[in-house]
């Protein structure tokens, strides 16, 4: 019984002496580090206009800080017109028809408008568009597809691949930077990763199904 009971004592001491080693093999969680995700993207087209709708979860304020700051989740919409109409623009969303006036960018030579939400649409969304004198109802389909990453799959690619980028913000063990995610559509799904510790940015795209780095870029933020 004695020696039982020593075998047991011998295997705990073990177990507790193994647990702190594992812990500091573990992979860090690098989520609790975002400060933006755009996890899906909606577009849809007619002959006046093509739109495109965006779910975010983004920190405000937002900056290039390194400094990650809770998070909402925003419906973004861009509609580039194929000529400029006369008037304003309205967008609404949803059945419920949540919406307004959108901002017209000059820079951009598109109309914006965002609204925040708790919960994103699935496959597609309905919009509405006063828009030129017309009344557009439209419905706007998912990009994302069966074999498009998630954005934690995304991140995991991301972080692989700049393990050295991120070992190299640490201070004293400690990560002191922020990450970005973006689904992209060009061609096809791509998304966009960066990380930044307000000092400089590395930003990568990958393929939105494989995960593999198509490009690298790295800037200062130096001023």
């Amino acid at each position: 019984m004695h020696i039982t009971m020593k075998k047991r004592f011998l295997s705990l001491l073990a177990l507790t002496l193994f647990l702190p080693a594992f812990a500091a093999c573990a992979p860090y969680d690098y989520s609790d580090r975002l400060s933006e995700v755009r996890s899906d993207l909606f577009v849809a087209e007619t002959e006046d206009f093509t739109l495109q709708l965006s779910c975010l979860e983004r920190e405000y304020p937002y900056a290039d800080d390194g400094v990650p700051c809770p998070m909402s989740k925003t419906l973004q919409v861009e509609l580039v017109p194929v000529v400029k109409p006369d008037g304003d623009v309205e967008i609404y969303i949803g059945d419920g028809g949540t919406g307004g006036e959108a901002s017209y960018r000059t820079a951009y030579g598109d109309y914006t408008f965002s609204v925040g939400t708790d919960v994103f649409p699935q496959e597609s969304v309905s919009l509405r568009v006063e828009y030129g004198g017309k009344t557009h109802t439209i419905a706007a389909t998912s990009v994302r597809t069966a074999e498009t990453l998630t954005p934690a799959e995304a991140l995991a690619k991301g972080v692989e691949a700049e393990r050295e980028t991120l070992d190299n913000m640490r201070k004293e063990g400690v990560f002191c930077g922020e990450l970005c995610v973006r689904l992209l559509k060009r061609d096809k799904n791509y998304y966009y990763f960066a990380v930044t510790d307000g000092t400089r940015r590395v930003a990568l795209l990958m393929d939105g199904e494989t995960g593999e780095v198509l490009a690298r870029r790295e800037d200062s933020l130096r001023s």
